[in-house]
């Protein structure tokens, strides 16, 4: 059951109301659900519009890309969903969520945090600790009949307080307060990174993809020159990162040819 937007979070949608568009103009609140993806789905299945937002203060059953757990208890972070329902601009919704996130964090903090291919916010190069650790993720899911995408949902999960991760996580994930050495305003975090999804998903749907895809590359810096090994059918291949292309797909350079990747398991050095 929906809950009414704590002040502190309806404050930031507040002060962002004039560059949002229609993202968070309506939102369910949960104090805790399984997960807010599975929530905005069941909303866009039954006509919700674009822009419809689901927030969640904790999640029990919280996911990442192959399924994996996402590590979303209460007190610890912030977990939203929003439903998309421009289909054409489908492909590039990871990419538009990562810049989205990377710039509200950037603007409701101060923070310089990343993005690593796909679909990660890292600490800022020159963080203390190495590798530099996650502290938010994106997943679009999407939806479609006879071919056609019907909506997408995008879920953003964001770490924002000092926690005691599970030891199979603790070495890569942070958060935003851990990294920042004092606790981000939630309001502010989810107010900016909604505003910035409007900004880009206006960019998308008015056809200046390329600005989108620049704008990753410069939070992206890691993207390019880094050693990565990918998982393949004929097993594990390595090269060096050289960037996305207009898809979005990685480019690997490997044995003097490019390589390009469009999913799949990634590791970084």
């Amino acid at each position: 059951m929906a809950e009414s937007l704590p002040e502190e979070l309806s404050a930031g949608l507040r002060e962002t109301a004039s560059r949002r568009g229609v993202f968070g103009d309506v939102v369910h609140c949960l104090a805790e659900t399984t997960s807010t993806n599975d929530v905005a789905a069941r909303l866009a299945e039954r006509g919700a519009p674009e822009g419809t937002t689901v927030v969640a203060l904790a999640q029990t059953a919280g996911r990442g890309r192959f399924g994996r757990t996402w590590f979303s208890p209460p007190g610890a972070g912030l977990y939203v969903s929003v439903i998309c329902r421009h289909g054409a601009v489908a492909p590039y919704l990871t990419v538009a969520g990562g810049v989205a996130l990377a710039d509200g964090i950037r603007r409701a903090t101060g923070l310089p945090v990343e993005i690593k291919w796909p679909n990660d916010i890292v600490a800022p190069r020159g963080a203390a600790r190495e590798p530099r650790r996650k502290l938010a993720g994106i997943l679009a899911e999407a939806s479609t009949a006879s071919g056609s995408v019907q909506y997408v949902v995008l879920g953003f999960g964001i770490n924002l307080s000092r926690t005691a991760y599970p030891a199979e996580i603790a070495a890569r994930a942070s958060s935003i307060e851990a990294e920042l050495g004092r606790a981000p305003d939630p309001g502010a975090v989810l107010g900016e990174t909604l505003a910035s999804l409007a900004s880009v998903h206006q960019a998308l749907t008015s056809g200046h993809v390329g600005g989108v895809l620049d704008r990753w590359r410069t939070l992206a810096p890691s993207v390019f020159g880094a050693a990565v090994e990918w998982e393949t059918p004929a097993g594990p291949r390595a090269g060096t990162a050289a960037g996305i292309d207009e898809d979005g797909a990685l480019l690997i350079r490997t044995g003097g040819r490019l390589e390009r990747v469009i999913s799949g398991e990634v590791r970084w050095s």
